[in-house]
């Protein structure tokens, strides 16, 4: 009986742990740690290979793709599974690539360091086509990565970049689609001629239905904001347009906007980085034995912290495109056209820029200056025209006392642009002068400053020169321009008048917005920076010269505690009031002046 009971007490052991076996065997098996793949983003990154600032000669602190080598190194060494992708701007932006490189055959420097970097694909970016068909058919021709445009076509319907690219990581299969911009021909015109381009989120659905079955994993590279820029209705430009038609996507790259983003919605990870460099966007997603995604995060990364990485900086053709530039600006070497020259060329007798009264508001767009009387008057003169317009694409342009050499063109000339001459209407002029003055916000009272439009970046504000006229800020966007004069007369809604203005300007304003009728007349065989060195190299040394032919009316901004406040905001008590004006009222409810 006793060696009976030990028996069952035995088997009931052994089938108590056979069936714990059985228990746990199979989930045992179907647990196992997830394969994990990383996303790396670069975007709009404007030619800044070296992490350099060629209109100061001066090394940058935290931009530049010899940072994101460094970054993308480390990330390697610490994940088996990393996929690196552009999201275009990126052969343009500086005097490197726009005065040197972009004009040449052969080897591009930006390209080499994307080669050296080991990119796994890049989307076409707006600024790509800038310098026309030519320079995308050479990155084409040049990248050891797949170049994508799913939404970009010839005339002809056939397709001008590949739509998509499947890549595999530990046996995943990834499928990277890349959109451009569709607004491209609202800024390039005519150098866009060869192509047509249709709305982002469409396109994606199209290539989503073609590789959902034959993929793991769906990236989405896309040049466009996550919001429309142009198209709010439609939101043919808009990368939330995506998200809503493709549920699917995995991870989405946007930029153009050059906004940092981080976000999830639904199953999608989303991410943007600021311009030239500043920031990698890296997007962690795992897998689980079904290769199917079971967790995602977003992060993006500020390349302060990584030095400069010898791949590029020591790479020979980098440094020597490098060099070149620089010798190019300072040592007089010709650039690649021809067209014009380096060095020191001319002298600026006096700073040409006011001061800032409050710290962050540009002087320059407060009243009328120098530099744009400069750049107003050399297009007239090259032009012939009766009336021109130009922005001050940078707060901090001027030309300070001292030597001039082509860095400090570029400071207050920052584009490739070439001239147009249009004939227009009183009427169309001054329907460009009010789509221009809307960059401004609404003086309200008790405003102690003047504030800008946070929807509306500064590049699109253009001051006019050929023509007197008031900008009166106490009324609405639409109906501030005022006392137009031409020649001491008031403008009338019928006179015939010609417009010099550049060739972006005309595409995404005069012709975009349906703001003038005609076409141009007449285009500069050069571009306006050359018009500008031109006529230094002409004059030896400039004078400032401000005909003070417009200005800011309808508001009021005297007020007893008004230097008090400036102060607050200079000592940076106060936030600069860019975005929205310093209100006494609203300063004293908040008890800050009292």
């Amino acid at each position: 009986m006793h060696t009976k009971g030990l028996k069952t007490t035995i088997l009931f052991l052994l089938f108590f742990c056979l069936s714990l076996g059985m228990v746990f065997a199979q989930p045992m098996a179907e647990i196992q740690s997830p394969q994990k793949l990383v996303l790396l983003a670069t975007t709009d990154i404007h030619g800044n290979v070296w992490g350099f600032s060629y209109e100061n000669d001066k090394d940058t602190t935290n931009t530049g793709m010899a940072r994101i080598a460094r970054y993308v190194e480390q990330v390697r060494k610490e994940e088996p599974n990393v996929i690196l992708v552009d999201n275009g701007d990126i052969i343009q932006g500086n005097i490197m690539t726009d005065d040197l490189y972009n004009k040449r055959e052969g080897e591009h420097p930006v390209m080499r360091a994307m080669n050296l970097l080991g990119y796994d694909a890049m989307s076409l970016g707006n600024h790509e086509f800038n310098f026309g068909e030519g320079l995308v058919k050479r990155i084409e021709t040049l990248a050891n990565f797949p170049v994508l445009a799913a939404n970009l076509a010839r005339v002809d319907g056939t397709m001008a970049a590949q739509p998509y690219t499947i890549i595999k990581r530990a046996g995943i299969k990834i499928g990277i689609i890349g959109l451009t911009n569709p607004n491209a021909p609202r800024w390039d015109g005519e150098k866009v001629d060869p192509f047509t381009f249709a709305a982002v989120g469409p396109a994606a659905r199209k290539v989503v239905d073609i590789i959902k079955d034959k993929v793991d994993v769906i990236i989405v590279v896309a040049h466009v904001g996550l919001y429309p820029e142009y198209d709010e209705e439609g939101g043919s430009d808009g990368a939330n347009s995506i998200l809503a038609l493709c549920p699917e996507v995995d991870a989405l790259i946007v930029g153009h906007d050059h906004n940092t983003v981080k976000q999830i919605e639904g199953n999608t990870a989303i991410g943007g980085a600021r311009n030239l460099g500043r920031e990698v966007i890296r997007i962690d997603l795992s897998l689980n034995e079904k290769k199917e995604v079971i967790d995602r995060s977003v992060d993006v990364v500020d390349m302060a912290n990584y030095e400069p990485s010898d791949l590029i900086r020591k790479n020979a053709f980098i440094a020597e495109a490098h060099k070149a530039t620089r010798d190019f600006i300072s040592g007089g070497a010709p650039s690649a056209d021809g067209t014009s020259g380096g060095g020191i060329f001319g002298q600026a007798a006096v700073d040409f820029q006011p001061k800032y009264e409050i710290k962050g508001i540009p002087e320059g767009k407060l009243r009328d200056t120098a530099v744009m009387d400069l750049i107003n008057d050399v297009q007239l003169e090259n032009s012939g025209a009766d009336v021109s317009a130009a922005a001050l694409f940078a707060d901090t342009s001027d030309i300070p006392k001292g030597d001039i050499n082509y860095g400090t063109i570029f400071g207050i000339y920052k584009y490739d642009n070439t001239l147009y001459r249009v004939t227009v209407t009183g009427k169309e002029l001054k329907a460009y002068m009010e789509w221009s003055a809307a960059c401004y916000n609404q003086w309200v009272s008790g405003d102690l400053s003047i504030s800008f439009n946070p929807e509306k970046p500064g590049y699109l504000y253009d001051m006019f020169a050929g023509v007197d006229y008031e900008i009166d800020l106490s009324q609405p966007a639409g109906s501030r321009i005022k006392n137009v004069m031409f020649k001491g007369k008031p403008l009338s809604d019928t006179q015939q008048l010609t417009l010099a203005v550049n060739n972006y300007r005309y595409s995404s304003a005069l012709k975009a917005q349906k703001l003038v009728a005609g076409t141009k007349e007449w285009e500069s065989p050069n571009s306006i920076r050359d018009m500008l060195v031109a006529y230094i190299k002409a004059h030896g040394t400039i004078y400032p010269k401000v005909d003070n032919n417009w200005k800011i009316v309808g508001v009021n901004l005297s007020s007893p505690y008004r230097d008090q406040v400036i102060k607050m905001v200079n000592d940076g008590k106060l936030e600069v009031p860019y975005a929205k004006s310093l209100n006494i009222n609203e300063l004293k409810k908040q008890g800050i002046i009292k």
